[in-house]
């Protein structure tokens, strides 16, 4: 991992995000591209706001940005770099992502968010909306190194090797121990046995060389299991992968790893095919 993108707006969730994203690049010796969007309003460009008045706007987002970044390089001793951008947040997320070659974004995220309008709406879409890896940090989250990964998955639908790839590489990199964890319902817990055994299987090619191990347990509260999961285990990640529809959705198929996201005490990283 190279290169860390942070979305900022500068709120509480958004600075805690970039000391945690500044810790993880300390430990790894990646750079960090420290990502802040503007906008003027639709009512503002109606009222042909004088074109002075959008400057300032933007010389001020150009200082702030540019005094957050310097802090963070001197306090971490690592390289930031700031980038402005004005327009459409998820358009200007994924220009950025793809000029920088990003390896993965970093987002602040309040709690219950998904009922607010505030940045952690922001990163809930983030986290539907871009077929990207997305680290969503809570706003009291701090990096402590990252020893424990839960890697809540469906082995139902089946674990892509190219995620088992990037879990692999990341518990490597970090010298972390890795708990696969499923929820089984319970209702269809014996359809679930067969498919069990070939899944795990596979784990032992995808995840070759890394501390894993496998667990399952059957509920049908899965984002409650998946929560005394993280506490028993004293995990310090949790990775899920996106999905749409079926048992690990809910019943008004709003996302698992959107309503986790806005719901954990730890980072979740969303790894999306």
């Amino acid at each position: 991992m190279k290169t860390i993108l942070v979305a900022t707006d500068f709120s509480p969730e958004a600075n805690n995000a970039a000391i945690y994203a500044s810790n993880f690049a300390a430990d790894t010796g990646a750079k960090i591209i420290l990502f802040h969007l503007y906008y003027v309003s639709i009512h503002a460009l109606n009222a042909r706001v004088q074109s002075y008045s959008i400057d300032e706007l933007k010389e001020d987002r150009t200082n702030k940005l540019s005094d957050a970044a310097k802090k963070l390089s001197e306090d971490f001793k690592i390289e930031v770099q700031p980038m402005l951008r004005m327009g459409d947040f998820h358009d200007e997320l994924q220009n950025a992502i793809d000029t920088t070659r990003a390896d993965i974004v970093v987002m602040g995220m309040l709690k219950d968010s998904i009922e607010q309008d505030l940045l952690g709406n922001t990163t809930t879409e983030a986290l539907q909306r871009l077929k990207f890896p997305v680290l969503a940090v809570p706003l009291h989250a701090n990096y402590k190194g990252l020893k424990t990964i839960l890697f809540a998955c469906d082995i139902t639908r089946g674990v892509h090797k190219a995620i088992l790839e990037k879990v692999k590489n990341i518990a490597l990199r970090l010298n972390a121990a890795i708990e696969i964890f499923h929820v089984s319902n319970k209702i269809n817990e014996l359809e679930h046995e067969h498919k069990e055994a070939k899944v795990t299987g596979h784990f032992a090619d995808g995840l070759q060389g890394t501390n894993y191990y496998y667990k399952n347990v059957a509920s049908n509260v899965i984002i409650e299991a998946i929560q005394d999961e993280i506490t028993q285990i004293n995990a310090d990640l949790l990775i899920m992968v996106p999905h749409k529809y079926g048992f690990w959705d809910s019943l008004v198929h709003i996302s698992k790893t959107r309503k986790m996201a806005s719901r954990s005490e730890i980072p979740l990283l969303s790894l999306p095919l």
